[in-house]
């Protein structure tokens, strides 16, 4: 029987590449988009996954489309929960409403939160799986004028080294992805002057793609790391070491 995934903001960016590249690999697959209902129906034409409208801050429609996915595919439990939905907001701290806190918090760390609280009952009863968070290296490090955005992220990761070990006995791991400059519609909002700067910040010398980070998500979320669990693996094309 095949392997199933769950992945959340899976319409575009590094979700679809994703989606993408879990489908490639032969698992069934369903994601969760918030309303880019075009581009989600493209990437689940491309590859047979199941798109679900639902944003991840509302509570009941959540759970009962992490349910709605089960049904679908037929399993009990997922194999791999990938929590990739994220929003970001930038400019200085002191000028950031209450809204855009709350929004950010809601979003990219309760978001994230409960995906993996709904899911991870059935995860625990079958003694198996494997959560994915996608964090970012301004988690691990901090970013100026990214403040909400960079304690968002570096929640996540706490979250996910506290949760490892909550779950672990159970058989479940829990990981995090720091993806560095990808190449998405978060980063698109900078102009060519920015980027130029950052790439000069990137030992590799580019920006990097989805599906870089789509890759380090599937080895994660696969057996071929089956011993790794609590640790946050940085995909920045050495931008943070």
């Amino acid at each position: 029987m095949s392997k199933t995934a769950l992945i959340t903001g899976g319409s575009r960016g590094i979700g679809a590449a994703t989606v993408r590249l879990f489908a490639d690999r032969g698992y069934q697959v369903a994601f969760l988009y918030k309303e880019q209902d075009q581009a989600a129906m493209k990437v689940s034409e491309e590859t047979g996954a199941l798109a679900l409208r639902c944003d991840v801050t509302d509570r009941d429609t959540l759970k009962e489309s992490i349910k709605a996915a089960r049904t679908y595919l037929g399993v009990k439990s997922f194999d791999v929960v990938v929590c990739n939905a994220g929003i970001s907001e930038s400019g200085l701290f002191t000028h950031m409403t209450d809204e855009e806190w709350h929004r950010l918090s809601e979003t990219n760390l309760n978001g994230a939160m409960y995906t993996a609280k709904y899911a991870l009952p059935e995860m625990i009863s079958e003694g198996r799986g494997s959560i994915v968070l996608v964090s970012s290296m301004w988690g691990e490090t901090g970013g100026s004028f990214e403040v909400g955005y960079s304690t968002t992220k570096a929640a996540l990761i706490g979250f996910a080294k506290s949760l490892a070990k909550e779950v672990g006995p159970s058989g479940v791991r829990v990981n995090v992805v720091a993806p560095g400059v990808i190449d998405t519609d978060m980063c698109r909002e900078y102009s060519d002057d920015i980027i130029n700067q950052l790439i000069e910040e990137v030992p590799l010398g580019r920006i990097g793609r989805g599906e870089d980070v789509a890759k380090a998500i599937f080895f994660l979320g696969s057996d071929e790391a089956d011993y790794v669990t609590g640790q946050v693996l940085g995909v920045s094309g050495g931008f943070y070491i």
